[in-house]
């Protein structure tokens, strides 16, 4: 089994590149009429949450901050229904929510080696 802080760094490596990807986008409409990104988008946000999905629940319980249930529970709709992916949620995640999960996950990963 992995260690809680690799799956953690999984979270914030998948996070950069979501930032890398969006970050000569002008406003959501350069997002929603290009293709490549949106995937690549959408398989960065599957990678957190499978590695949300792992994550102990010991640490779960000791972040509770973190909203590990609705991560997980995206990663599941992204996976498992792709076809009802909403687009203008996928956007809001990437822009709002990911940024503040990946602040949240290096918090996390600053603590004395408790994971």
């Amino acid at each position: 089994m992995r260690h809680d802080r690799l799956y953690l760094g999984d979270i914030v490596g998948a996070a950069d590149a979501i930032a890398r990807f969006i970050a000569d986008m002008d406003d959501d409409s350069d997002f929603f009429t290009d293709e490549l990104r949106q995937s690549a988008i959408l398989q960065k946000l599957i990678v957190i949450g499978e590695a949300a999905s792992r994550v102990s629940d010991n640490l779960r319980a000791a972040h509770p901050e973190v909203e590990w249930a609705d991560i997980v529970g995206f990663r599941n709709i992204a996976v498992h229904a792709y076809f009802s992916v909403k687009w203008e949620i996928v956007w809001v995640t990437a822009t709002e929510d990911v940024p503040r999960l990946r602040e949240q996950v290096q918090r996390i990963l600053k603590l004395p080696a408790e994971i």
